[in-house]
């Protein structure tokens, strides 16, 4: 008799792939792989955690402190003050960037290598494989930002100095205290970078173009800084992504407010839930028989 011979093993896992269903868990541990092995990723991740010393290092020599922007008065001399200093900055487009690098190619990608069909048959479904890819770009977004808050904190105590710091209401504010308020306020940053993120998520979807997708949020944010410095228009101004990113402001003053970062809260949580609901229609809807 002739012995039947049994496939080899990799024929038979391949075999066996399409009956396992994989769930959302297996989709984002699959986009945090590709993900980790891409440059831009670690480049985002380096320029977070190096820029901002170079950055203190140059402010801390000026002989005249930026006295027109927040907290520049103090900022050759005052590391808290320093950092704040450096948070608004970063607010204006920085963060929309360094997220948007990611977000904004998460989805387009898969159009411009024509891979949508070789995803999508990997015996998962459209709507996970897009809260994969969102769950993978809003943890990135996180991660981009812890990153560049610690290194603008450490650095700017380390090269500055703690002094105690000065609050916007003239008050004195302990070193301790003014640790835990600075690191709160780089916390606040954290719902709009999220909208951010989103939006990108959307446009990336919808154009089907990374430099669209790249490029597109950090332009609408800086046309919403413009437009929020317009006085006449504070009704528009309240429901623009930008203005959450000031909400820190009522955390350095006495008594504080905090009425501005629920009101953020609400205004990012409005924005992401736009952009992710359009693209998710987007991804649905999308014809993928040509790749």
């Amino acid at each position: 008799m002739t012995a039947v011979q049994s496939p080899p093993v990799a024929e038979r896992e391949i075999v066996s792939l399409p009956s396992r269903r994989g769930g959302l868990g297996a989709a984002f541990r699959f986009e945090v792989r590709k993900l980790r092995t891409q440059y831009r990723g670690w480049a985002v991740l380096l320029a977070a955690l190096l820029a901002p010393i170079p950055i203190v290092v140059i402010i801390h020599g000026q002989s005249r402190p930026p006295k027109d922007t927040l907290f520049g008065r103090f900022a050759t001399d005052n590391g808290y003050a320093l950092a704040l200093l450096v948070l608004g900055f970063a607010t204006q487009w920085v963060l929309p960037l360094l997220t948007a690098i990611v977000a904004g190619d998460i989805f387009a990608s898969e159009d411009q290598h024509g891979t949508w069909k070789t995803v999508l048959t990997r015996s998962t479904s459209r709507a996970r494989i897009f809260w994969a890819k969102t769950l993978t770009a809003c943890g990135f977004a996180v991660l981009v930002l812890g990153v560049l808050a610690a290194s603008t904190i450490v650095s700017s105590l380390l090269i500055v100095g703690h002094q105690p710091l000065i609050g916007l209401s003239g008050q004195i504010i302990s070193s301790s205290t003014a640790l835990k308020l600075v690191t709160a306020s780089y916390v606040s940053a954290l719902p709009p970078t999220l909208g951010f993120t989103c939006l990108a998520i959307v446009l990336s979807v919808w154009f089907r173009n990374p430099a669209v997708g790249i490029a597109a949020p950090v332009v609408l944010g800086m046309v919403m800084v413009l437009v929020g410095g317009l006085g006449s228009i504070e009704a528009i101004r309240s429901g623009l992504l930008t203005t959450p990113f000031e909400s820190w402001h009522g955390l350095l003053t006495q008594p504080r407010f905090t009425g501005p970062l629920v009101e953020g809260l609400l205004v990012s949580g409005v924005w992401s839930l736009i952009s992710l609901s359009a693209a998710f229609a987007i991804v649905r809807r999308r014809d993928i028989t040509g790749g």
